[in-house]
């Protein structure tokens, strides 16, 4: 998939750096999501991974069983980066300025990006260093849902449907030669009144590539 202009563009072309000055100690993901979120990746990670937490935050999800080798943290505020206790080392770095990632060639694992890819403006570029980072036939996990800072996703995001959303992630992820293995598109239900019913929340969208370099 080649990118307009237009489809990067987004409302709000004020400085990244100044919309994520101030910490945000809140979960923007519903339970259920996060829930989910923790069980896929008890599925595909294991102990002796070097995680890459890409686009992360104050948490990461990770399974609390698991600990594991290295987990490297990259984000757009440190003071949430440093209260992330599952975090060994972490910078930040605005990914729409500079898509170079200070990371030696395939020395990750596997990569996770939650709630981050809606704000690539160049997924193109970053999908193409992580295929550089990340070891050959390792895998790349990114999950959304319906939930964005709008004013801050360009076009092609926020002007899509959910489903067309799944198409793009996995669009740009093959034509940079990663192999989309698996996508899951759920409904999540939240409980309430301790159990007694339960009510839809945020839908859990994930699509999971394997590195492929002989494609690159």
């Amino acid at each position: 998939m080649k990118l307009s202009n237009s489809d990067r563009d987004k409302i709000d072309f004020t400085d990244d750096n100044l919309f994520y000055l101030q910490p945000r100690y809140v979960h923007h993901l519903s339970l259920s999501f996060r829930t989910r979120l923790t069980k896929l990746y008890s599925e595909y990670l294991y102990s002796h991974h070097v995680v890459l937490d890409l686009m992360s935050s104050w948490v990461s999800h990770l399974p609390t069983n698991i600990r594991f080798k290295k987990v490297i943290g990259h984000g757009m505020n440190s003071s949430e980066l440093s209260a992330n206790n599952r975090l060994d080392s972490f910078w930040v770095q605005n990914l729409n300025k500079t898509q170079n990632i200070p990371i030696e060639d395939s020395t990750v694992d596997i990569c996770l990006i939650v709630a981050g890819w809606q704000y690539l403006q160049y997924p193109e570029n970053v999908t193409l260093e992580l295929s550089r980072i990340i070891k050959s036939d390792s895998l790349l996990i990114i999950s959304f849902t319906n939930r964005a800072f709008w004013t801050k996703s360009p076009n092609i995001w926020s002007n899509s449907s959910e489903d067309r959303r799944i198409e793009y992630v996995s669009s740009v992820l093959s034509d940079n030669g990663w192999i989309v293995q698996k996508i899951i598109n759920e409904r999540t239900f939240d409980n309430k009144l301790f159990g007694l019913y339960s009510r839809e929340s945020d839908p859990f969208f994930s699509v999971i590539a394997r590195n492929n370099k002989s494609n690159n």
